[in-house]
């Protein structure tokens, strides 16, 4: 077994740092699942697997209290995205099974809430799922968004425009295609490079935790202190 590297993690970073990156963006071969016939094909790809990264996408609402069903699974390996229609295709058992299967690591972002969005379409057990933000901290990243997690692994910058398209649309966008696939690979290369590093120990990572939220309480009291001193100066003119 190789050494594991060194921990190079900055703890938190900026938007304005972030929006000075390089951009980044899968590269591989992105294939369009809107078949049943490209399910089973893709599926056997899959399962032949030992490690996946994961996204799904729903059509945005603006309304408070409205929400759709998922719309699209996209998995992928560094080489390949599969991107799941499920608006068109349902969620497919055969695919239900893939998130069932202990022999297959898969890895995503606030991963709960996008098991449940499948589990309502059709029910499973899942097993061997990953979620970055649950182990993030293990490595001392406490910024947990995908873009901000990526920019601080590998120094470059993931596109978000096309986060509220309608992923239900009859036909995805090459734009739309390219940004879901990203996000999938995303989440796969950083749960690499997180595991090829060594972890914080767990007395570190609850000191780096309890010094952040100090600084974020006392954040918080100096823009408070500071609204309270404007108002006041505000009144006695």
């Amino acid at each position: 077994m190789s050494e594991k590297k060194t921990n190079h993690f900055a703890h938190r970073i900026s938007k304005e740092l972030i929006n000075g990156m390089p951009l980044a963006g899968f590269e591989g071969d992105v294939i369009i699942v809107d078949m049943q016939e490209k399910a089973s094909e893709a599926v056997n790809y899959l399962k032949k697997q030992k490690l996946i990264g994961v996204d799904t996408e729903s059509r945005p609402s603006f309304k408070r209290g409205v929400h759709y069903p998922t719309a699209l699974v996209q998995i992928a390996t560094e080489e390949r995205c599969y991107l799941f229609r499920l608006s068109k295709i349902g969620m497919p058992q055969k695919l239900a099974d893939i998130f069932s299967n202990q022999n297959i690591c898969k890895v995503g972002l606030a991963f709960k809430d996008d098991i449940n969005g499948l589990r309502r379409l059709r029910n499973f057990t899942p097993m061997n799922c990953v979620d970055i933000q649950k182990i993030a901290g293990q490595y001392g990243i406490l910024d947990l968004g995908l873009q901000k997690i990526f920019a601080i692994c590998f120094g470059k910058k993931i596109s978000k425009k096309e986060q509220l398209t309608n992923w239900e649309n009859s036909v995805l966008t090459p734009e739309q295609a390219r940004y879901a696939s990203t996000d999938a690979w995303a989440t796969l290369l950083i749960y690499k490079e997180l595991t090829a590093t060594e972890p914080l120990s767990a007395k570190e990572a609850a000191e780096l935790r309890s010094d952040d939220l100090q600084k974020q309480q006392q954040h918080q009291h100096d823009v408070l202190a500071a609204r309270a001193e404007e108002n006041k100066n505000q009144t006695d003119r």
